[in-house]
């Protein structure tokens, strides 16, 4: 005989650990919740260790009810059900230590993201100012373009001077400066632009302490970083991004298509009346997505790689932003089989789809010349 018993508790942790005792008490041997924002992490991490019981985190967008019956008692009963009869699957919930890990790099990024608005925001005070550094300094944070903000800040005004302290190949672009340091600069600009300095800089700080805490948690899972490295387009602190997400532990993912899948850089299922449609990719965990990112743009911009050769191949027939997907997918499919094996990244070269099939390749040269008008006559080198 199946009984419901429905009872409602708070979110403090000591409402948590009596709620655990209960559970204890009532001999509970699997508990499910939905992964909803970040307010399942104070009773999945008090739980997770609940002796007897099977503590499971699921993704809300698998369970869903029937429309019109949404309730948070018909959700919670819903869910026991599911549970009961087995048709759900566990979200990955890591480690601890690759918990802690995570926090580090994702502050980073976020900390990261934060610097650059606050360079835009100086950027569009320079404007308003007529200041046209941007132009011209490919980083307002530089040493060149510092140098002179920093001399406009102190009262300098004439272009020329503040020209002179460029370092380096920005001497070069002597009379471009000039014009675009030619402004209306006032002493409310100069304070301004202290302010966004002094934010700038302390969001480096920021950055480098966390980095520096982060090579303290990275040492378990520091050959699995250098692994992941030595992929074309992937530096330390990509590869530290993705450690903190997967775990580095590619047993939770049984083949690289799931990894790919749990990570949203493959098409979903859209099948109707056995027709195949077109799909986007699916929803994944986004940190990965955006390192994964970051790290097809590094590759495609890489020479004499298999990366680059397939990002050109596919941007030519399908775009760009398929193409960056697709060497996404590639590189989470070689970190699957790497992390497995141990075994460092082995680029199959630039030349791979040219030798893939000799005679395709052959053929589309030819036609491409005879298009061109030219009549073509072979002869193989000895």
């Amino acid at each position: 005989r199946i009984s419901e018993v429905v009872t409602t508790w708070g979110s403090m942790t000591n409402t948590i650990l009596a709620l655990r005792e209960h559970l204890i008490e009532q001999q509970v041997t699997l508990v499910l919740m939905e992964a909803t924002s970040d307010y399942w992490k104070p009773y999945y991490y008090l739980l997770e260790d609940l002796p007897g019981c099977e503590v499971m985190l699921v993704n809300a967008r698998h369970v869903k009810n029937v429309p019109g019956r949404k309730t948070d008692v018909n959700d919670a009963t819903w869910l026991a059900q599911l549970g009961a009869h087995g048709l759900v699957r566990p979200s990955f919930v890591p480690p601890p230590a690759i918990r802690e890990l995570r926090d580090l790099t994702r502050t980073r990024s976020a900390v990261t993201r934060e610097r650059s608005r606050e360079v835009l925001r100086m950027e569009k005070l320079l404007e308003g100012a007529g200041i046209k550094l941007s132009s011209v300094a490919s980083d307002l944070t530089g040493v060149s373009a510092r140098a002179m903000l920093n001399a406009l800040c102190a009262g300098e005004r004439n272009p020329e001077v503040l020209a002179d302290l460029a370092h380096w190949s920005m001497r070069g672009k002597s009379g471009e400066l000039i014009e675009a340091l030619t402004g209306r600069f006032s002493d409310h600009h100069s304070f301004l632009v202290r302010a966004h300095f002094d934010l700038i800089d302390k969001h480096d700080q920021v950055i480098s302490e966390i980095t520096e805490r982060i090579e303290v948690m990275i040492e378990p899972f520091r050959d699995a970083r250098t692994l992941i490295s030595s992929i074309p387009g992937i530096s330390n602190r990509v590869a530290e991004v993705i450690i903190a997400e997967t775990g580095a532990d590619m047993s939770r993912f049984p083949s690289p298509a799931h990894l790919a899948s749990w990570a949203g850089v493959c098409p979903g299922n859209n099948e109707s009346a056995g027709v195949v449609k077109a799909s986007k990719t699916t929803h994944g965990n986004a940190h990965l997505k955006g390192a994964l990112g970051i790290a097809a743009f590094a590759a495609s911009q890489t020479k004499n790689t298999y990366l680059a050769a397939k990002y050109r191949r596919i941007a030519a027939r399908r775009g760009k932003k398929r193409a960056g997907v697709a060497l996404q997918h590639d590189m989470l499919n070689a970190i699957w089989h790497m992390l497995q094996t141990g075994e460092l990244y082995n680029d199959p070269g630039a030349d791979f789809f040219t030798t893939l099939r000799p005679e395709r390749t052959k053929g589309r040269a030819l036609h491409q010349l005879e298009q061109l008008g030219y009549t073509v006559t072979l002869e193989k080198a000895s």
